[in-house]
């Protein structure tokens, strides 16, 4: 099925760019979130959900309009002092899966004046270059560090100073320059992130990693459904979410296998999880029931809403209103079983949610994954930090045809509640993408204690 799809799309992009341009279609109205009942879930049929955009003719309007919107940037003259366009194209070409050497000429040009711009123009720059162009920036980015006062932005460079050359010399270089511009950095959630990284390599907590087994064991908190996002350190492979129902079992499909499918947490900017627009932070969730995303890309199938720890209040993430306490660390780990409690890349979810990430979904997709053809996580799209599984949609109409996170949503509503818990954990360093078979005995001698 999947062969002949990528030949219709591969065939209908091809005529979308001899097309002429075609308006943008319209925003979508901002809507309050919609949390649906258990049994409005249980009901809910692939065939009653739509999304305009993935038809032929939805897709078509918003490709081409993205396309000559960049085209008309493109042949405008380039002036970095008054430039405002760069960031929305940076946003488009890693979207559209477009030839990045279009803008790279405009962004390393941007690159030397960068701190005497607005931030979020910093910031969305830094964040174009750490996509697309990290080993020409990596020069430039070294000269403009003194003068970049912000954490994020700062932390955004830095990471892609390493992406271009991770050494112990280039490490000690930055850890020193994070401690000239930042007196109290290690007050700043986002930059003992950075410098914790600066002194180990992910690899070293992976060979530390606490059994998993504990892990998948642990009862979170008794009675809510449970998420595991299990993913590779290189997120560029697909992970794979399994659902322990509120009983302790995980959920089986009707033949009796375990129910799993594979689940995307990779950004598209590629950035750590305590980065905004980064990959999904490792740690507790806590799920709130199902939301209606607004978002064009997420499209229209209901999303399981999960919060970061301060992002959430201290009741809501307990599932207990009547709780009164604030937040503390402690209070946090307090959710891990006791050897997995201080493991350090588990402390990533807290120091995400005091940076001020929100909105970190398991959602569907509309994205067109053609885009990514000649990716590692091809049919998958990459998303802005959430964990997308996938979607298919027929192109006549944009009519869901099959959908993998409306599974997911159901498999965790199998347990009689849409309240629970999701935990996001790297098992490895794997070059491929997570299997059943990595974890199953994991699965059921943690289902069997």
């Amino acid at each position: 099925m999947w062969e002949s799809v990528v030949v219709l799309l591969a065939a209908a992009l091809a005529l979308w760019q001899g097309a002429q341009p075609a308006k943008p279609a319209p925003p979508v109205p901002d809507a309050p979130p919609v949390s649906l009942t258990v049994a409005q879930v249980m009901a809910l049929q692939p065939a009653a959900i739509k999304a305009p955009l993935t038809s032929l003719e939805g897709e078509h309007a918003v490709y081409t309009a993205a396309w000559a919107s960049l085209q008309t940037y493109l042949t405008t003259p380039f002036d970095p002092s008054t430039d405002e366009g760069l960031p929305d194209a940076l946003e488009a070409v890693p979207l559209f899966g477009w030839d990045a050497g279009l803008v790279r000429a405009r962004l390393l040009h941007a690159l030397p004046g960068l701190a005497t711009k607005p931030v979020e123009y910093q910031r969305a720059v830094l964040t174009g270059a750490h996509t697309l162009f990290w080993a020409e920036a990596a020069t430039p980015l070294m000269g403009l560090l003194p003068q970049i006062t912000t954490p994020k932005e700062f932390a955004i460079a830095a990471y892609t100073v390493l992406r271009a050359s991770d050494t112990g010399p280039v490490r000690a270089g930055l850890r020193a320059q994070m401690q000239a511009n930042f007196a109290q950095w290690e007050q700043e959630p986002r930059l003992q992130a950075l410098e914790r990284r600066l002194r180990a390599e992910p690899p070293d907590d992976l060979a530390q990693r606490p059994p998993l087994l504990d892990l998948l064991q642990a009862p979170i908190k008794p009675g809510y459904p449970v998420v595991f996002s299990l993913q590779r350190h290189n997120r560029t492979y697909p992970g794979l979410a399994v659902v322990r129902g509120a009983d302790g079992r995980f959920v089986r499909k009707p033949d009796g296998s375990v129910f799993a499918l594979a689940q995307l947490a990779l950004a598209k900017s590629h950035l750590p999880g305590t980065i905004t627009n980064g990959n999904t932070p490792q740690g507790v969730f806590v799920v709130k029931g199902t939301v209606a995303a607004t978002n064009q890309w997420i499209g229209p199938t209901p999303a399981l809403q999960s919060k970061l720890p301060t992002e959430a209040t201290v009741p809501e993430f307990a599932h207990d209103e009547s709780t009164v306490a604030a937040w503390d660390e402690s209070r946090y780990w307090s959710y891990l079983p006791p050897s997995w409690q201080g493991y350090a890349p588990l402390r990533e979810a807290w120091l995400a949610g005091l940076a001020g990430r929100d909105e970190m979904w398991l959602h569907g997709d509309t994205v067109n994954p053609h885009y990514y053809r000649n990716a590692s996580y091809f049919p998958y799209a990459p998303s802005a930090g959430c964990m997308v599984a996938i979607e298919y949609w027929s192109q006549a109409d944009g009519t869901l045809l099959q959908s993998d996170q409306l599974a997911l949503v159901k498999a965790f509503a199998s347990s009689g509640t849409l309240q629970g818990y999701l935990v996001v954990v790297e098992l490895d360093d794997r070059q491929q993408p997570v299997a059943l078979a990595d974890v199953l005995q994991e699965l059921l001698a943690a289902e069997a204690r």
